[in-house]
């Protein structure tokens, strides 16, 4: 089983940044479309930005021009940096591993974002 595990989440006060963190276990890292979704209270998750194995971006209107996401291969890793950080943006994070022509899908326990003063 793939675990997947998310850091970098916190407290942050509007205006801020961040950057999120997501580490895969396993060889296949290299292989998997990776993502970064988000679950606020009440509300259904949603996609913030994602990128494919081939390093093709994509992202959310709410995440354009304020978000990057990267990965980086060999430490099987795929970052979200996050600025101009609003209340809104308060969610549970979420990253996801997956491969869907292969059945690979792997998500994370999530990592809390909180924007408030």
């Amino acid at each position: 089983q793939v675990q997947v595990v998310e850091s970098g989440g916190g407290l942050v006060q509007p205006g801020g940044s961040l950057r999120l963190s997501c580490v895969t276990s396993g060889s296949g890292f290299r292989i998997y479309d990776m993502g970064w979704y988000r679950q606020a209270p009440g509300k259904q998750r949603e996609l913030v930005a994602a990128i494919t194995s081939s390093g093709i971006r994509n992202y959310a209107d709410s995440a354009k021009g304020r978000s990057t996401i990267s990965r980086d291969n060999a430490k099987n890793t795929v970052y979200l940096q996050m600025n101009s950080l609003k209340p809104e943006d308060t969610a549970v994070y979420y990253c996801n591993a997956a491969r869907l022509e292969y059945k690979y899908d792997y998500w994370g326990q999530g990592t809390q974002v909180t924007v408030s003063s």
